[in-house]
């Protein structure tokens, strides 16, 4: 049923997690696109691992997109 409140709250359960996934993703790229910036401005990868508390292989493999 439609109407059913189990029902209801799957779906908003699964709107939910669309959304979230979404947003993750948006926010994954954004991060990527920042820290390859910061590297074309002559930063390190050390230097943005440093201010985003990131190890500098994390921080390479971010911009890789792996």
């Amino acid at each position: 049923m439609a109407n059913d409140p189990k029902q209801k709250a799957l779906a908003a359960a699964q709107r939910a997690q669309l959304a979230y996934e979404r947003d993750v993703e948006a926010a994954r790229e954004a991060r990527r696109k920042s820290f390859e910036r910061a590297q074309k401005a002559g930063l390190s990868l050390r230097d943005i691992g440093d201010a985003v508390g990131l190890h500098r292989g994390r921080v390479w493999e971010i911009i890789r997109g792996k």
